[in-house]
């Protein structure tokens, strides 16, 4: 389901409602790193995970070629691994380095963020689509391009409705294990030109190296991930092929779990701007009404996915490194409780995975039942 094209220029949050909120939380995180004396970047904690996640990717696919291997369960298991290691490397290195939250040096986040083109996406069309359109304005139809999915899932009740979506909790998860493996052969480019009609990228030069960056990676990563293995591996060439769409399949469903219940639950809101653009809260409140955490007390669970189960923390502070989201999070939750604002939260993974398939059902109709927070989007 394509986003029409807008003028995101348009799009005004309100600098009036609630910049108390805004200004006492953000005063109270600084508080925190001076106070303690540490830096809002990485740490020993996440380079020890990048060094982890790296090798959990790199490592049973130089197994593939050292050992010859040809037991098809084991060569499976490998490419299986090799997803968890891609999602590893995208919730944990890649997602910081390209916001900007990895290191404090504008290089080491570039090079770091170059990981996103060797696991198959494009770091340069990510950092539009994610940073600048769905941070900024998370849950808005027609603009947030992270709930614009293909024709046959709705993710907002300002979507229309069609009668397959009746369906779309039953069959979603087939299509979130497809999400990086599409996204590979065509969504980057689709998305290169989309971001030229949003004019985000000007036509000319800057489209042009765009799209010139994007084909280049996709000419390194197809080549040493699919092209190697299918000539050098002792196996059929299809065989390769189905190993690679099984760790693209890992990846990709493991990738859409994390973020999409953090967005796409009953209690998160979807707020529209008025005929002028104007949102109805200023830019803070909106991520608190659009954002949810889950699973906050499982540590080994959060460390695995980069922390993105503090997703409030990290909208709110993108430019922060994870591994601070859960001391954050305090802070966080105890500031929206003294101005009245809600912290949504799941107890548990499995509770939000849960939260998420019922409200694709609930998507799944034309009119969407009111959650608690959520405006009637009926009236």
């Amino acid at each position: 389901m394509s986003a029409k094209p807008v003028d995101t220029k348009k799009y005004r949050f309100s600098h009036r409602k609630d910049k108390d909120f805004n200004k006492t939380l953000r005063e109270r995180v600084n508080a925190y790193f001076t106070d303690k004396g540490i830096t809002p970047h990485a740490n020993t904690n996440a380079i020890v995970k990048t060094i982890f996640m790296l090798t959990l990717y790199f490592a049973p696919f130089a197994a593939l070629f050292i050992f010859g291997v040809t037991n098809l369960w084991i060569f499976f298991g490998l490419w299986v691994m090799m997803g968890f290691g891609a999602a590893g490397i995208g919730v944990n290195i890649m997602h910081d380095a390209n916001h900007g939250a990895f290191s404090s040096s504008p290089r080491v986040n570039k090079i770091m963020g170059m990981w996103m083109n060797f696991i198959g996406g494009s770091a340069d069309t990510w950092k539009l689509q994610h940073n600048v359109l769905h941070h900024t304005y998370t849950n808005v139809e027609g603009v947030d391009h992270d709930i614009a999915g293909p024709p046959m899932l709705r993710f907002s009740p300002h979507q229309p409705a069609k009668p397959m979506h009746k369906y779309q909790y039953i069959y979603a998860w087939f299509l979130y294990g497809l999400m990086t493996l599409f996204r590979s052969f065509v969504t980057d480019f689709t998305n290169a030109y989309r971001f030229k009609k949003f004019g985000i990228v000007r036509e000319g030069k800057d489209f042009k190296k765009l799209v010139s960056g994007v084909i280049f990676w996709k000419v390194i990563y197809f080549g040493y991930v699919l092209v190697l293995p299918m000539i050098f591996l002792p196996v059929s060439p299809w065989i390769t092929l189905l190993g690679f769409t099984a760790m693209h399949f890992v990846l990709g469903l493991t990738l859409a779990l994390i973020f999409q219940c953090a967005h796409v639950m009953e209690t998160c809101e979807y707020p529209l701007p008025n005929d002028k653009g104007e949102m109805d809260n200023n830019w803070a409140v909106h991520q608190m009404m659009t954002t949810t955490n889950f699973s906050p007390k499982n540590r080994v669970f959060s460390w695995f996915i980069g922390g993105l189960n503090y997703q409030v923390e990290h909208h709110l502070f993108q430019h922060i490194c994870h591994v601070h989201y859960r001391d954050l999070s305090k802070i966080v939750s105890q500031t929206a409780e003294e101005f009245g604002i809600q912290y949504k939260t799941q107890k548990n993974f499995v509770t939000a995975v849960w939260g998420h398939a019922k409200m694709l059902k609930q998507l799944g109709t034309e009119k969407v039942p009111v959650g608690q927070g959520q405006p009637n989007f009926n009236k």
